[in-house]
């Protein structure tokens, strides 16, 4: 029967991936490389333990679907628009620069057409999504420059797919009946858009309220998975993709103040069809011809990789970020990305990509999503040794030097703030009312020309340099507060201000309790771990309810406080499934 055979191949795949995840989990190797080894094991192509891709194929769609429908809830349009600067000029400099270098090498030195050509440099221009935001999310840095140029990019080339749909018919010849296809379809987008912007703003926060108050679980998640699906469905019938849908639908819910709730009910449902998408990824890779054409698909590889993360470590400065964002930026992004399969297989019922060629395409393509993960983990590494080359690090002087010079009268005994988000501005408003002096550093350059059209002492320049920190007097300052989520940002910095004031003291914020020491042992006088300083602040809530006097309670958080977070972390350590610490505080003694 057909639904045993496909309980039979759900227990294939899923036992497979717990066995090979599990090793991988022990290795601390990416997991997404191994569903890709899953995938090969188990398909036509290698045990043949699977011989109907169909079936598979229509769960990792909803993998996907469910992958952009997370992400819209995460990104709502106020969100969107405060990253467009980044999302329409990085992302429209990164396409358009790797379709044409693509281009190049693949007319020139591999003797394509030039239709089939610029198809290719469609295919490489885009990037993983689901590589990159897991890995953004598992390592803490999507609120990083990095991080947040990385999503940019990605959220254009997201949308980009698009209009790259619309003209495979025009690439593949069918000029008149292309023109036609693109202008209706066209027409349908613009509707479907419109519409979806009345309903986020009027419709859905009422289908939504109205849901709520029945107090049902099941009608809340039923209802919010009816508004995927059905949003999806309609821009796949107006000529868009089922995940642009999707992703659409997020972004419409991302406006209701129920968004938290519906991201929270979809989140396990999302982890766990997206784990097929990469299966079957790995199913339709023809394994003897890899072998067979392992050097040419190894040349792909690399020249895919070179170009992309040239081309967006190139975009990465010409917006005015610092070596280091580039290069992180440029090893976050080089990979080819889960809409590029959608277009491949568009490609090849157009006739712009050959059986042959779109193994080519698998076979280098897996190569790229498998390397991903291990060029992220050794960008930090990277960056400082680039940073370190004294000709560059003229070069990056020379450019700081103008940036980030002040125009403000000469500083002493004041205070730098190297972050521009809440805790910054929140740290900022309390000195200006204190007339204590301080000076602000961002390399956000929007949050940068807010700032400054508001009056703030406010520089664009990138903390980690000794050179930006001697033009803000870091010699005559008292106190560095490190206010930043990037946490190699972080360290660095620390380690640059301690040698050029060993007498400033470093304040860090940090999300995780766990890099407290390793912090503290870099220099910092002071660490706040947002996790404790959290639950200090609810059992101040808490203990005020039982009449505990005020003066009482705020003793035992200095304590806490004093002891850097021993006795909040010995519970930490106590609870089940962690290790325990060993040793260190959130402070220091001053040097």
């Amino acid at each position: 029967m057909p639904q045993t055979e496909f309980v039979r191949d759900l227990v294939v795949i899923f036992g497979l991936s717990v066995a090979v995840v599990l090793v991988f989990h022990r290795l601390r190797l990416p997991s997404i490389v191994g569903f890709l080894i899953v995938g090969g094991l188990v398909g036509p192509y290698g045990l043949n333990l699977i011989d109907d891709l169909e079936r598979v194929e229509v769960l990792a769609e909803v993998g996907v679907v469910l992958l952009l429908f997370t992400i819209g809830l995460e990104f709502s349009l106020a969100r969107l628009a405060r990253i467009r600067t980044f999302a329409i000029g990085g992302g429209a400099l990164q396409v358009g620069l790797t379709i044409v270098l693509t281009a190049f090498v693949g007319f020139f030195l591999f003797r394509t057409s030039f239709p089939s050509a610029v198809f290719w440099g469609f295919l490489v221009a885009l990037s993983s999504t689901a590589i990159v935001l897991k890995i953004l999310l598992e390592r803490g840095e999507l609120d990083s420059p990095h991080g947040r140029l990385a999503l940019a990019i990605l959220i254009f080339q997201d949308l980009i797919v698009v209009p790259m749909m619309m003209v495979l018919p025009l690439l593949s010849g069918n000029l008149r009946e292309g023109s036609v296809d693109i202008l209706v379809t066209l027409a349908r987008s613009l509707a479907l858009i419109g519409a979806v912007l009345v309903a986020s703003r009027w419709l859905v926060p009422r289908v939504l309220a109205l849901v709520v108050r029945a107090r049902s679980r099941e009608l809340f998640v039923i209802t919010v998975l009816l508004i995927c699906a059905g949003i999806a469905w309609l821009a796949e019938e107006s000529g868009l993709s089922l995940a642009l849908g999707a992703f659409i639908a997020g972004l419409v819910i991302s406006e209701s103040e129920y968004s938290h709730q519906a991201l929270a009910d979809i989140m396990p449902f999302r982890d766990s069809f997206n784990s097929l998408f990469f299966v079957s990824i790995g199913m339709l890779l023809d394994v003897r011809l890899f072998i067979d054409a392992l050097p040419l698909v190894l040349l792909l590889t690399a020249v895919v990789l070179m170009i992309k993360g040239a081309v967006v470590a190139g975009v990465t400065l010409a917006m005015g970020y610092p070596v280091r964002v580039a290069i992180l930026v440029g090893l976050y992004l080089p990979q080819v990305g889960e809409f590029s399969f959608v277009l491949a297989q568009a490609g090849q019922d157009v006739g712009l990509l050959t059986q042959p060629g779109y193994q080519f395409f698998l076979g280098f393509s897996i190569l790229t999503m498998i390397a991903a993960p291990f060029l992220i983990q050794i960008g930090p590494r990277l960056s400082r040794r680039v940073e370190s080359l004294g000709r560059l690090a003229g070069w990056r002087r020379r450019r700081r030097s103008i940036d980030v010079s002040p125009d403000a009268p000469v500083l002493q005994g004041h205070v730098i703030i190297a972050g521009y988000g809440l805790n910054g501005r929140n740290l900022a408003r309390v000195l200006r009312e204190g007339s204590i002096p301080y000076v602000i550093l961002d390399l956000h350059g929007e949050a940068v020309r807010r700032g400054r059209a508001h009056g703030e002492p406010l520089f664009f320049g990138d903390v980690t340099q000794s050179e930006v920190l001697r033009q803000l007097r870091i010699k005559d300052a008292r106190v560095l507060v490190l206010a930043v989520s990037d946490p190699f940002a972080v360290r660095r910095a620390i380690q640059v201000a301690r040698q050029a004031n060993p007498h400033i003291h470093i304040v860090v914020r940090t999300r995780y309790v766990k890099e407290v020491d390793d912090l503290l042992r870099l220099g910092a006088n002071e660490v706040v771990p947002e996790e404790f300083e959290t639950s200090l602040e609810i059992f101040d809530r808490v203990l005020r309810q039982y009449d505990v006097p005020q003066q009482q309670i705020a003793e035992k958080q200095e304590e806490i406080r004093r002891e850097g977070y021993a006795l909040l972390r010995r519970a930490d350590a106590d609870s089940p499934g962690r290790e325990r610490p060993t040793g260190g505080g959130g402070r220091r003694g001053d040097d």
